[in-house]
């Protein structure tokens, strides 16, 4: 490696990261279990100075470091940022959901970082080494932050099925990572590119790689028909970890996809096309259709997150920039949906009550107009309606879908999201038409309720100019 190769400016920001995260871990290893708001501020300080250094060295153009195995790019950029402020707000939404069950550990902002730290490292990653490096940082931080509430049983349950069945789809990926390096003889996606578009790589070896790895990916997505582990998860989970796990693990999966498949792989679209448009049709049902029979918002939540994966894999499938677009600008608008959705459950639990299930949110209109209003425009906004950021992001994705002349399939995600707008506008009937079972709302701190108020506005306002966000995103590739 020659000396230009270690030029370590291009992960100055993974840096800087790493350093604040076992800096506040050994600071926080010396405090009393009563200061962990400290620990919280400092996480919080350390996603500042992060997105700073990540702002300072943004550059619309692709730059090669690391003899081609790291990639710093406007995709790499954009992505960073998003995951960093999604992140940043999770820990806002969280803090007091953690106070009121006694599980406020500094463990969950330090593995929140480290878990940041492997996002990172995927959206910039162009080494099949690399990426199974930051997918797996990313994984463990996980699965530990889903049993981090150690003594409730649906808490430890949920992590174990998560790390079971995330270490089977890292097994999967992994193996046609393996596949795809004795094939081509290299771990580096441009090496690989160029060995697939020249032809120069077994047919039938090159296949069995590509199946392995886009099953491991859309394992991870949540995509059915491997989405089994997803509702239960997300349900047994805190809610504060369920709102990290719902927001920016998606966009950096959303990486991968576009880097081994929308790139490295891009001489096999019409193989891997076709394996897509299995899974996307697969969640698009799943997820609107068995999301109807859920009493549990989070259950719910967790199933509508099956359809939008589904909506995700069909601007990937496209094969085309304008494709590869839609689905970061559907990506960016569901995380942020999904941290609203998911922020109303924290905000409306308290001491010894979660607000998880759909009867908790009857009467909210009653209880507080304001949080009614938000709840209302997520939910507008995530069933698709004309005018919300959910619409847009679903019109990107089907004219995408459309200009590769797979009509049927637009139809198709059409009808199911007409079909899913049922239990999306029974949340809102339920809020705004049945009788409160409680009375009053719970006290939240001044930074959960901005936050969770920023949320809303920020989703009605893309809704409304949503020209700055896709032109954002269009630029990207």
């Amino acid at each position: 490696m020659t000396l230009d190769a270690l030029n370590l400016m291009p992960i100055l920001p993974e840096i800087i990261l790493l350093v604040l995260a076992c800096s506040i871990l050994l600071i926080d290893a010396f405090m009393r279990a009563g200061s962990r708001d400290v620990t919280y501020w400092l996480a919080q300080i350390s996603l500042v100075v992060t997105f700073v250094a990540v702002l300072t060295g943004m550059s619309m153009e692709q730059r090669l470091s690391f003899d081609g195995s790291v990639i710093n790019d406007a995709l790499s950029d954009v992505m960073k940022l998003a995951m960093i402020l999604m992140i940043s707000m999770a820990f806002a939404l969280s803090r007091s959901y953690l106070k009121d069950r006694d599980i406020h550990k500094g463990e969950y902002y330090i593995l929140g970082l480290f878990g940041l730290l492997g996002m990172m490292i995927m959206a910039s990653a162009y080494s099949l080494l690399l990426i199974y490096l930051g997918l797996e940082l990313m994984s463990l931080a996980l699965y530990a932050m889903v049993a981090i509430h150690r003594d409730d049983i649906r808490s430890s349950e949920a992590a174990m099925k998560y790390f079971v069945l995330g270490a089977l789809a890292s097994g999967l990926l992994l193996y046609g990572m393996s596949l795809l390096y004795g094939v081509t003889g290299s771990l580096d996606i441009a090496v690989i590119r160029q060995a697939v578009l020249g032809g120069e790589v077994p047919k039938l070896a090159l296949l069995m790689a590509m199946l392995f790895m886009l099953s491991g990916l859309v394992f991870k997505l949540g995509a059915a028909p491997f989405h089994m582990w997803l509702p239960d998860v997300y349900d047994g989970a805190p809610t504060a970890v369920t709102l990290y796990l719902s927001s920016a693990p998606k966009i950096a999966a959303l990486a991968l996809l576009l880097r081994l498949f929308g790139d490295g792989l891009i001489g096999m679209l019409p193989d891997w096309q076709m394996l897509m448009i299995v899974f996307a049709v697969a969640s698009l049902f799943v997820g609107n259709v068995i999301a109807i029979a859920q009493t549990s918002f989070k259950r719910m939540l967790a199933y509508s997150t099956v359809s939008h994966v589904g909506f995700i894999l069909l601007g990937v499938l496209s094969g085309t920039a304008d494709g590869f677009s839609a689905a970061l600008f559907y990506t960016l608008a569901y995380g942020l949906m999904s941290l609203g959705g998911f922020g109303i459950i924290t905000y409306l639990a308290s001491r010894g009550i979660e607000a998880d299930q759909l009867d908790d949110l009857k009467g909210l209109n009653d209880r507080s107009p304001w949080m009614a209003f938000i709840l209302l425009v997520i939910m507008f906004s995530m069933a698709g309606i004309p005018f919300t950021l959910g619409f847009w992001a679903k019109l990107a994705v089907l004219q995408a879908v459309v200009e590769i002349n797979l009509v049927w399939l637009a139809v198709y995600a059409v009808v199911m999201s007409v079909i899913g707008a049922f239990y999306y506008l029974r949340v809102i009937k339920m809020a705004y038409f049945d009788k409160p079972l409680v009375t009053g709302m719970p006290v939240q701190s001044l930074d959960m309720r901005w936050v969770l108020n920023g949320t809303g506005i920020a989703v009605l306002v893309l809704g409304l100019y949503p020209a700055g966000l896709v032109a954002l995103c269009a630029q990207v590739f």
